[in-house]
């Protein structure tokens, strides 16, 4: 069978996890108003789904190991169907929510087993290359067309539709998954005992570590969610955050004497791995930050509708999906480490850029030079990004190495957003206060930075992957 469909339905698979994540921001005040949210409780209409995700990440990278990529990719997106379903009949704000936590518990399934299916079925080197350039390609797509899509429903037929629309794709690609993708390999026995070397003779699930690991991580996260809101010192946020280290810090010992470990000790020696961690984490700390602060700008201080600022980010999704695509091509004549310095190089020019170019009454068209740069080094570098993730990893470790990067990324993501929020407000006026424009500047600038300070930690990639 052609490679070509397998990839089709994995790469519509990142489209619905891209869109899932985006599409409820412009629905957010309808969803405030018909089902009476507090201001203060919306947030968690996202940040439901944004604990979920961080959380189980890293226990769907092992289920997808241990239980079979394509029985986890299917299950994963039949909880998407289902959750979508529920959410757009959803009668009460914490029925809302709960169902925000569930579609984040299915894309933390997800994820990992689609990822890790592209590093089993196309071979490492140039075919799994295009594979994540195209897929990729789809995730860029996915966050513009959620903000676009999102308004277009929102208008036309109301919050609950921005759920609907979810169900019959996320059907579609689970039935196409169950009859595209290579069937599950019994797995008869783990790689390594954690301290003996030896195999063992049967699939066994970590069961204390996915408690533990689990718990601290989704603890973690609704700690960098939550404390910027409630405060660093309110008994919520120290609670968490002494809960999420204790948990953690178990998980750390449960890891070094499990049989079967959730997280096998042995990927903390494989330096590109490592490497493509940290890599991820500065990514989604600046790059993922910048569409908050956007449309902040497009919608509080310009003004724009909910279907206005979805067209706003046609124009940066098409440059990201181009740039994942000369990502790729790249690779081949420069290798991944210079290109992912190239990118990383060209996204801080092009936050800079639309730093300046960041005014109260400035036209659309000033933004584009910054917006061009900035999303063709986004796309370059989520490109080579996950092609160091999963360089040199065995089969058997796909999933839960897919799990680590996709944990570093949601982490990264969370700790940069908090940073750069509490920078904005520092540096100027809160949205609700009249203008927000130079904290939104600030927050640019300082993602500008931080891009710029990823370009030495990429070169750490020089010993740990291939190429030029």
């Amino acid at each position: 069978m052609s490679a070509r469909l397998p990839l089709v339905v994995l790469a519509l698979a990142q489209l619905v996890i891209a869109l899932d994540y985006n599409i409820v921001y412009v629905a957010l005040p309808d969803i405030g108003a018909g089902l009476g949210f507090s201001q203060h409780d919306l947030q968690w209409v996202v940040s439901a789904y944004v604990v979920t995700t961080g959380g189980f990440l890293l226990l769907g990278g092992r289920a997808a190991d241990l239980l079979g990529r394509r029985r986890t990719f299917v299950a994963a997106a039949l909880v998407y169907a289902g959750s979508s379903l529920v959410g757009g009949f959803a009668q009460t704000p914490g029925a809302l929510v709960a169902v925000r936590a569930a579609q984040g518990v299915g894309g933390s399934l997800l994820f990992p087993a689609t990822l890790s299916l592209i590093n089993t079925i196309y071979a490492e080197g140039p075919e799994r290359n295009r594979a994540l350039a195209v897929w990729g390609a789809a995730g860029a797509g996915g966050l513009c067309f959620g903000s676009l899509l999102g308004g277009v429903l929102v208008e036309a037929f109301g919050w609950p539709s921005v759920f609907f629309v979810n169900v019959p794709v996320a059907v579609a690609i689970a039935w196409a998954g169950r009859v595209l993708f290579p069937a599950d390999v019994p797995r008869t026995g783990a790689r390594t005992g954690a301290r003996t070397g030896a195999r063992t003779g049967a699939r066994r699930f970590d069961m204390t570590g996915a408690l533990t690991g689990t718990g601290g991580i989704t603890l973690l996260v609704f700690l960098l969610v939550h404390a910027p809101e409630a405060g660093w010192s309110s008994p919520s946020a120290l609670v968490s955050a002494v809960l999420s280290l204790t948990l953690l810090a178990l998980f750390a010992l449960v890891e070094t004497r499990a049989r079967d470990p959730l997280v096998p000790t042995r990927l903390f020696r494989h330096r590109g791995l490592v490497a493509a961690m940290a890599v991820t984490a500065v990514y989604s700390a600046t790059f993922s930050s910048l569409p908050y602060f956007l449309t902040l700008y497009f919608q509080t201080v310009r003004g724009y509708s909910a279907f206005a600022t979805g067209l706003a980010f046609l124009v940066p999704a098409l440059v990201v999906a181009a740039g994942t695509q000369a990502g790729e091509r790249a690779v081949a004549v420069v290798g991944v480490r210079r290109m992912l310095v190239g990118g990383m190089t060209l996204g801080a020019a092009g936050a800079a850029a639309l730093g300046l170019a960041l005014t109260e009454h400035g036209s659309y068209p000033l933004l584009l030079p910054g917006i061009v740069l900035l999303g063709l080094g986004q796309g370059a570098a989520w490109t080579g990004m996950w092609i160091t993730a999963a360089a040199g990893v065995a089969p058997d470790d796909q999933g839960v190495a897919s799990g680590l990067a996709s944990t570093s990324l949601q982490v990264g993501g969370a700790v940069g957003l908090a940073v750069l929020v509490a920078l904005a407000g520092a540096a100027g006026p809160h949205p609700a206060d009249g203008t927000p424009l130079a904290g939104i500047r600030a927050a640019v600038f300082a993602i500008a930075a931080g891009i710029a300070c990823g370009v030495p930690l990429t070169l750490a990639l020089r010993r740990t992957t291939t190429g030029p």
